[in-house]
């Protein structure tokens, strides 16, 4: 082995502590989050409790029947701002009777069938009846009928326009 000169010794000295010191001084960035999962969506929050109460407007009856699709539906909803382009909206038509049960749903507006089947299954999957119309309903009228419009998001799932918030 080979002995270094004074400044020889000098100048691998200085290399060594400027190394270390180069190596102490850097920006390390900060760590990345794991990317997610591609088709995942994020979790919906769980739906608020029904609350059921007279509804003195057709509005207030509406988001009372929206609350319950919600909670019957949570696992394809989701919740937050709606993005500016929606993939698919659908409106359907809701018919109830008197004692809250569903008699009618069917599709008003519609451009994509796969969402047209999910709105409808997702009004259906309600197990238990509706709030009671009864101080909404015309007389002689046997169901009071509204519509309901669905806002789906790329991974086919909804938000319902009585319930959601501005699109941006």
């Amino acid at each position: 082995m080979k002995r270094l000169t004074g400044s020889a010794t000098r100048y691998a000295s200085l290399g060594l502590i400027t190394g270390l010191l180069l190596t102490a001084c850097q920006n390390r960035p900060p760590p990345t989050p794991p990317a997610p999962k591609v088709g995942v969506a994020p979790k919906a929050p769980p739906a608020p409790p029904v609350v059921v109460t007279s509804a003195d407007t057709i509005d207030d009856y509406k988001i009372q029947v929206a609350t319950q699709i919600l909670a019957a539906n949570a696992p394809i909803t989701f919740s937050g701002r709606l993005q500016p382009l929606l993939p698919a909206i659908v409106v359907v038509d809701i018919s109830i009777n008197r004692d809250g049960e569903l008699t009618k749903v069917e599709v008003k507006r519609s451009r994509d069938s796969e969402a047209s089947r999910i709105a409808l299954a997702a009004v259906k999957r309600v197990d238990k009846p509706f709030p009671k119309p009864a101080k909404l309903m015309h007389w002689g009228h046997k169901t009071l009928d509204f519509s309901e419009t669905f806002l789906f998001n790329n991974q086919y799932h909804f938000q319902l326009r009585s319930l959601a918030g501005p699109q941006s």
